[in-house]
């Protein structure tokens, strides 16, 4: 008959001699429906736990990329207002920087033609 468990066959007969012999043949089938009922009640409430872990991991995943994409927004924001202020400053910088240069090369080109 094999081993189960680490008990032979024959060990199993005995047991269930046994439990005959305690319990009689009238209460083997009560037990047998109560056993089989604990069961399924356990493996139930293992099911209903499961679920709510999983739920529960679902919707900490969907706050995480929430926060996330919050996040990623709120950076990118900030760069832009930053590069945005950066133009701003230096764009009448680059405008003096250009029309020095163009009153320089002016100069230097009326001077050039002075000379010749």
């Amino acid at each position: 008959m094999g081993t189960v468990l680490f008990i032979s066959g024959q060990e199993i007969f005995v047991i269930m001699i046994v439990v005959l012999l305690l319990f009689g043949a009238d209460k083997i089938p009560e037990i047998a429906k109560g056993l089989g009922k604990s069961m399924r009640d356990f493996k139930k409430a293992t099911d209903e736990i499961r679920h709510e872990i999983e739920t529960s991991t679902r919707d900490i995943k969907k706050d995480m990329n929430d926060i996330q994409d919050s996040i990623h927004k709120d950076v990118s924001d900030i760069s832009n207002n930053i590069q945005k202020n950066l133009d701003d400053t230096t764009e009448p910088i680059r405008k003096d920087l250009k029309d020095t240069a163009e009153t320089l090369q002016k100069n230097m080109d009326d001077i050039g033609a002075s000379v010749n």
